[in-house]
């Protein structure tokens, strides 16, 4: 598909936005990249998950002359994005390990024949000395480098092969490229541009707020019956992610939530491929699914109904903080970022740096983004203030759409039983665990403890009043806030350090978040649903109608229309075809393949269920065009 090269290059722009992916506008600084990429300038953009990215690359590949190649580590979005792009009318194709060498080598062949517009490839794949002979002898439009941060060996996600595709500038110096993230602090940016020969090219930089998804965070007690309250209060019904630290915990959480009657699916390293690949596809075209995974799943996912993303571990940094919470409300509708966290992840990732087989150097990076990342945790403040700033953005206002905004945290003078702790951990020698020094300081006289003579010590019970589990979270923020460090033996023993020297001779106190008590029986939340309309019955039997077209087309059903647009449908009820081509998300290639199928339904039923009568048929009649489904 291409436009008339009559209309001037922007203008031929905005009628693709238009016709073929049913927008009337461009968002955010859309307009900008693509006129930059178009006069075959360089880009460098950041835009916030479900921002519109895609587009960025897309609409000036279908303008200029050649193919569009976007590289891109993720198999899943190349299958997802290739399918959408097809339903659209676009000639689009991917080649990456999932293809046997007969679908391989028909790629190739239609790449060579002129026949594609754009192609996916993986980075490893593109940089195969046949590939880039057979680049050599086609027209590129344009090369796209999406999840660009896996070039910076600062960022959370780094792939070595990402650092040799300097080797697109300079075997064809006159193509434009375009680097895309949605997660890049300040030093990632830098190495995107040392890494990628970026000096000369456009910035495009976005807010990164996400003003629809409310941040939560919390200390993990229970954390599985924690999670089910917040399942049972707020997301009933609807599709999430659970991330988890392990494999085993994967394994757990999900076995547990089928046990309570969810269905939810276990994603990680150790399934097969066939295995994850099933459970993605479910994730992807069922309502309701929940995903339990490792880090290994949801880059690249454009199911844009997932309304929560639970973390029940802590993740290794704010930028993959970021990333995991952006896959919830890509749709732009209100979507939760819900995150127990407990000691054990603290100890777990801060014992992960020091054993590494990393330079000082990268340990010190990583070190400083576990600290950034805890400090979140632990802030009284609002977290949409603080993981803006993060990556270089400024907030005046607290938002007023997190846990601290909505319910502000209290604070209590923690300087007594800090001292308490800080000489324990100094008269037991500075080498023993956390659960060690709270039975010290619970007096409990086991047999290890009066091996070690440490029934013995001034600290022995003196702190009996206080429970284990507040004894663990006064530990834990001593090790968040920098009072203790983990010694480099790798057995979790606690060793005092210069910052809690002034703490510990009373020079100044300590003032701590206070842990809240559990509401066992918490009130349902008043919230709206997603998506709320006036008319739910006609928009529920236009979701019906959407998920049997896709199964019937084998794709994800948001592929066919996202629910914003069906939520238009059931608002202004077009009864002609041209009424439905000014549905934002109609393009003219899904007009014409689904528009009569949609006004079948739209005018066959009105807002009390009557027949709008016959005035409403539609006169148009159109020839369906069936999709080419094969790879």
């Amino acid at each position: 598909m291409r436009p008339m090269k009559s209309k001037p290059p922007m203008q031929q722009a905005g009628h693709i936005l238009k016709d073929v992916f049913g927008f009337d506008e461009f968002r955010h600084n859309q307009g900008e990249v693509i006129e930059t990429l178009i006069d075959g300038g360089d880009a460098l953009i950041l835009m916030p998950t479900g921002g519109g990215k895609s587009l960025c690359y897309q609409i000036p590949a279908l303008v200029r002359e050649g193919v569009g190649i976007v590289v891109s580590p993720l198999i899943a979005l190349m299958q997802d994005q290739v399918d959408a792009l097809r339903q659209l009318g676009i000639s689009a194709a991917f080649l990456n390990s999932s293809l046997d060498a007969r679908s391989r080598r028909r790629v190739e062949q239609d790449l060579l024949d002129g026949a594609l517009s754009l192609l996916y490839v993986a980075p490893e794949r593109l940089l195969m000395p046949q590939m880039l002979s057979i680049l050599d002898r086609v027209e590129v439009a344009l090369f796209a480098i999406d999840e660009a941060h896996c070039v910076s060996q600062w960022g959370h996600d780094f792939r070595k092969d990402y650092q040799q595709l300097s080797v697109l500038h300079e075997r064809y110096p006159q193509v434009p490229r375009v680097a895309l993230t949605a997660t890049a602090d300040t030093r990632t940016r830098r190495e995107i541009i040392e890494q990628l020969d970026l000096h000369r090219a456009g910035q495009f930089i976005s807010s990164f707020d996400r003003p629809n998804i409310r941040y939560a965070i919390g200390e993990a007690v229970n954390a599985k019956s924690q999670l089910w309250d917040f399942l049972e209060r707020e997301h009933r019904d609807d599709a999430g992610i659970v991330y988890c630290l392990s494999r085993k915990r994967v394994d757990e959480v999900a076995d547990w939530l089928c046990d309570k009657g969810r269905i939810a699916l276990p994603y990680h390293a150790g399934l097969s491929q066939e295995e994850r690949r099933l459970s993605q596809q479910r994730f992807l075209r069922e309502d309701g699914m929940i995903i339990v995974a490792t880090i290994a799943f949801g880059m690249g996912i454009d199911k844009p109904d997932v309304r929560f993303v639970v973390h029940l571990n802590l993740p290794k940094s704010m930028e993959a903080y970021y990333q995991e919470t952006g896959r919830a409300g890509r749709d732009g509708e209100p979507a939760d970022a819900w995150m127990l966290y407990g000691l054990q992840d603290l100890i777990t990732l801060r014992q992960f740096v020091l054993d590494t087989d990393a330079e000082e150097k990268f340990k010190r990076v990583a070190h400083q983004k576990l600290e950034s990342l805890l400090g979140l945790c632990d802030l009284i403040g609002c977290r949409r203030q603080a993981l803006l700033a993060y990556f270089g953005e400024s907030r005046e206002e607290p938002c007023g759409n997190c846990d601290n905004c909505l319910r502000p945290p209290q604070t209590w003078d923690a300087s007594e039983y800090a001292r308490m702790a800080l000489s324990c951990v100094y008269r037991t020698g500075q080498g023993f665990g956390v659960n060690y020094l709270i039975d010290v300081l619970r007096g409990k006289a086991d047999d290890r403890i009066r091996r070690n003579g440490h029934d013995r010590v001034s600290t022995f019970g003196i702190g009996k009043e206080q429970s284990a589990v507040q004894w663990r979270s006064l530990f834990r923020q001593l090790i968040s806030q920098g009072f203790l460090d983990l010694d480099s033996g790798g057995f979790g023993a606690l060793c005092l350090n210069g910052k809690c020297r002034p703490l510990l001779r009373g020079e100044t106190g300590l003032q701590l978040r206070q842990q809240k008590p559990r509401e066992k029986q918490a009130k349902k939340r008043e919230k709206k649903k997603p998506i709320q309309t006036r008319n739910q019955g006609l928009f529920d039997a236009l979701r019906e109608l959407r998920t049997e077209i896709a199964r019937e087309q084998g794709v994800p059903p948001y592929i066919i229309f996202h629910d914003k647009t069906l939520n238009e449908m059931a608002e202004q009820q077009p009864v002609t075809l041209e009424q439905m081509r000014g549905i934002n998300g109609v393009g003219e290639q899904k007009l014409q393949r689904y528009g009569e199928r949609f006004l079948g339904l739209l005018c066959g039923q009105s807002p009390t269920g009557l027949d709008h009568g016959p005035e409403a048929e539609n006169p148009v009649s159109l020839t369906v065009f069936q999709p080419d489904t094969e790879q």
